[in-house]
């Protein structure tokens, strides 16, 4: 079933034109939970369009057919845990050489047991949200009542049976005043990194509020700041921006170019949706990322290599000279690009400015990239 491998790694300057460096496939979109902030809209039960399992296999072919570097493949829903034949989707997944990540639900499936059984399995790390530091504020996210004991309890599980761990939260105006708490209660565990979710208003995440672009910018100094003494990698999602605050503070903090590229900020530069991610629905259909419904395209009709690096859609959302308003001219637009999932959710047009960044271009003709 594996198809062809296309060619090695693509030209430099041009990094994410031919391969991703993630791959999102919602395996379902069943799951025992109605988070708040839900982009999905999940459900009890799967979806009757839902990729078979068969499908789910020749998925992987497609994902492994991009050749060196392999994108990392990210197991995500609903809840995964709910997929038909999941570790046996998994064994194939190792089998083709595809490293594996998995983000399940907190929900009573989840098991010491379980842990161990994923870790045996070949997964990379598994992902929990945790987006409260006590349990009023998380499952008042969640909607379900003791979800925050549930995700205490895997995360340590998680711990005990090896399984690097990635703790997401939810940044939003019903959120940051906790995630101070949210951080040092994150000390129990060996963290490998917490990923913080800049909200992006779609699916149930309308019921939510963004946070301002002012409160944004101080909240992307904090964590650069923290960063430097965490014991555990931060990383943020949906807000390419901070990519601009954290290089020039490393700049006026005195940091060489040849240091600013050594950190882990800048291994992201230009990453954002639609370039370097890619995202599968549970049927198939290809998004730039989860967040920005657009499609591209099917892998019931066409490889996904192909749908990535031909479409209409993913080839537009990579020309950055021609994005709309202020994002269009920075000269930070390389390495940041802004959020076009954010940008579609608030004008429909996923060329236009993110409304997250405050910043206001000098309008310098090259791009400011280290």
């Amino acid at each position: 079933m594996v198809t062809e491998r296309l060619p090695q790694r693509p030209p430099k300057g041009d990094l994410f034109a031919r391969n991703p460096m993630l791959v999102y496939w919602e395996t379902t979109r069943a799951c025992p939970l109605a988070c708040r902030h839900c982009r999905a809209s999940a459900m009890p039960t799967a979806h009757p369009l839902e990729l078979s399992h068969e499908e789910g296999l020749r998925l992987l072919d497609q994902v492994a057919s991009f050749g060196q570097p392999i994108p990392h493949l990210v197991l995500t829903g609903g809840d995964p845990l709910k997929r038909q034949r999941l570790f046996e989707t998994i064994a194939y997944a190792r089998k083709l050489g595809i490293r594996v990540s998995i983000t399940p639900a907190a929900s009573p499936d989840l098991s010491l047991d379980l842990m161990i059984r994923l870790r045996d399995a070949g997964i990379d790390s598994i992902a929990l949200s945790l987006d409260g530091a006590k349990a009023e504020s998380h499952d008042a996210i969640r909607q379900v009542p003791g979800c925050f004991e549930v995700t205490m309890r895997a995360a340590r599980w998680a711990a005990e049976a090896g399984l690097p761990l990635q703790i997401n939260t939810l940044v939003s105006e019903e959120t940051a005043a906790e995630l101070l708490d949210v951080y040092r209660l994150l000390h129990e565990f060996p963290l490998m990194r917490w990923s913080l979710f800049m909200l992006i208003s779609v699916g149930r995440g309308k019921q939510l509020n963004e946070l301002s672009a002012e409160a944004g910018e101080k909240l992307m100094a904090w964590i650069y700041d923290l960063s430097k003494v965490a014991p555990f990698q931060i990383k943020t999602t949906e807000a390419p921006s901070y990519r601009r605050i954290a290089q020039n503070k490393m700049k006026d903090e005195g940091m060489t170019a040849e240091q600013v590229r050594a950190t882990s900020v800048h291994r992201g530069y230009g990453i954002r949706d639609g370039n370097g991610i890619v995202f599968v629905s549970h049927k198939g259909e290809v998004f730039p990322s989860g967040f920005l419904p657009v499609v591209a395209g099917s892998t019931r009709r066409q490889p996904l290599p192909e749908i990535y690096r031909s479409s209409e859609v993913f080839t537009n959302i990579r020309r950055v000279g021609e994005f709309e308003g202020k994002c269009g001219i920075c000269e930070y637009r390389k390495i940041c690009g802004g959020s076009r999932a954010r940008a579609y959710a608030h004008t429909g047009n996923y060329a236009g400015s993110d409304p997250f960044c405050p910043y206001q271009p000098v309008h310098k003709p090259e791009l400011m990239v280290i």
